[in-house]
């Protein structure tokens, strides 16, 4: 038994927001104010920059029944960060300025709540403090809607925006049909190198109002054979519907998107958008047709509202589990979920990895989900997907609108 270890807590949440990244907080931060062992809980002010700019909030001091509703308030409350930190044996001044504010809140615990940048995050302090010589447990909880976290079989977020995404186009299929004129509507869903997002569009077809073609980004698109697929369609039925993936790519690796260029953020990744209105300008100028460019952006990532029950508990139960294991001794580890099917229901169990073995790898679309065609996907996506989505959230609702917390985010001094 690990000998136990008395000290402050501090919990950050970094990169893209979802519709239950606090709910993976509220996990955290619950399950921290219970244990008897962590003796002051904090959240870092924008992620590891609230850190490293000693601006933390006191957790202590708010309301348990604001904290509660964090399990259905969408995006990150504490706010968050893209900063990549520096190689340690490169440059350590972040490190050293972090190990300065731990020690200055007698921090023992740290939780860091994020994405594949985020665990290379995780992963390098956890690394110094024990170079360091101080004793810190550090613990990833896993967030993306992406759903390209190495190791764990789905991370918190993505059933909702995937719920979110097949719901809406479920909704424009529907709405792109109404008149008895040609149209072809392209949507555009985020997702850089993976495309678990565009592909999760799939379950509206399945249900009989979703896209016709879908690309992403594991295989090479080849425009001529998109304007083929498109226009068989158009001619045959008088409407198209297309879902891609924001960073397909053609077979040299540049990206479709013509907005590749305008800007990157703090890790360097090509920001990309205006995806769906270049490939409908494409097919207007050659076809002529009447064609509609979607863009969902930011609603895939925060529509709470569309929230999956299965998803809001397992990103709770994530948190609580880091929590649980780094007051047991744990540390360098990141909570991942593991699913179990037992007489056809689904469980998720949860289990440990690695930050080493997280870090900076990418789970993408098994390339057999994929058709022959390279322009849809086969049901083993359906299956996959179908279980996480389940079930819909109680939400808290003032004048029949949300009700999200509204933390005092008191300065710790």
């Amino acid at each position: 038994m690990e000998k136990k270890l008395i000290g402050a807590a501090v919990f950050g949440q970094s990169g893209g927001p979802t519709a239950v990244i606090n709910a993976s907080a509220y996990g955290v931060i619950r399950a921290a104010l219970d244990a008897p062992e962590i003796t002051k809980v904090y959240g870092a002010a924008h992620g590891i920059k609230g850190v490293l700019d000693d601006k933390l909030y006191v957790m202590d001091e708010e309301d348990p029944k604001e904290l509660e509703l964090l399990l259905h308030t969408p995006s990150s409350e504490l706010g968050s960060c893209r900063y990549k930190m520096a190689d340690p044996d490169v440059d350590d001044t972040d490190y050293k300025r972090i190990l300065e504010i731990f020690k200055k809140y007698n921090v023992r615990y740290f939780f860091y709540n994020g994405g594949n940048d985020s665990m290379d995050t995780c992963n390098k302090i956890s690394h110094f403090m024990e170079k360091s010589g101080y004793e810190c447990r550090v613990m990833g909880v896993p967030k993306t809607i992406d759903n390209d976290l190495y190791g764990t079989d789905h991370c918190p977020g993505f059933a909702s925006a995937a719920k979110y995404i097949a719901t809406s186009c479920m909704e424009i299929n529907k709405d792109a049909r109404v008149y008895d004129t040609g149209m072809i509507t392209v949507v555009e869903i985020m997702g850089r190198h993976a495309g678990w997002l565009a592909a999760a569009s799939a379950l509206a077809t399945e249900f009989g109002s979703g896209p016709d073609l879908i690309y992403l980004p594991e295989t090479d698109f080849d425009m001529d054979q998109f304007m083929d697929d498109v226009m068989r369609i158009y001619h045959a039925t008088g409407k198209c519907f297309v879902a891609v993936s924001e960073g397909i790519h053609y077979a040299d690796g540049r990206f479709v998107s013509e907005a590749k260029a305008s800007a990157t953020d703090g890790f360097g990744h090509a920001q990309l958008g205006g995806l769906a209105a270049m490939l409908a300008n494409e097919i207007k100028e050659k076809t002529g047709a009447k064609v509609r460019g979607i863009e969902l952006s930011l609603l895939q990532r925060c529509g709470a509202h569309l929230a999956s029950a299965t998803d809001v508990e397992e990103a709770c139960r994530a948190g609580k589990t880091a929590v649980e294991e780094a007051v047991k001794g744990t540390t360098g580890y990141m909570v991942a979920f593991k699913r179990v099917m037992e007489d056809g229901k689904y469980r998720c169990d949860m289990e440990l990895l690695p930050l080493d073995k997280v870090a900076n790898f990418e789970k993408k679309v098994p390339l057999e989900w994929i058709n022959a065609e390279h322009n849809g996907l086969t049901h083993d996506l359906v299956d996959y997907v179908l279980p996480l989505i389940q079930g819909e959230p109680k939400l808290p609702l003032e004048c029949s609108l949300p009700r999200y917390a509204r933390l005092k985010k008191v300065l710790a001094k």
